[in-house]
């Protein structure tokens, strides 16, 4: 059986909560709260082309840890 590993930050009791707050939403909270993700301030939402998002993941990565 192959062991879950988590990124930091996370376990098994936060991937659960965040699994049963998906599964008892509404489909308009679930749109209502994918809409304010557009809003926040200090972030931008884009369409990245699927072979980008490796590199762009490692971009993050290395901005997170300086």
């Amino acid at each position: 059986m192959k062991q879950t590993v988590f990124p930091p930050g996370w376990d098994s009791n936060r991937v659960a909560k965040v699994l049963a707050h998906d599964e008892t939403q509404t489909e308009d909270e679930a749109l209502f709260e994918d809409e304010a993700a557009f809003e926040m301030d200090g972030q931008t939402m884009m369409e990245v082309p699927t072979v980008l998002v490796p590199a762009v993941r490692e971009l993050l990565a290395k901005h997170n840890a300086a």
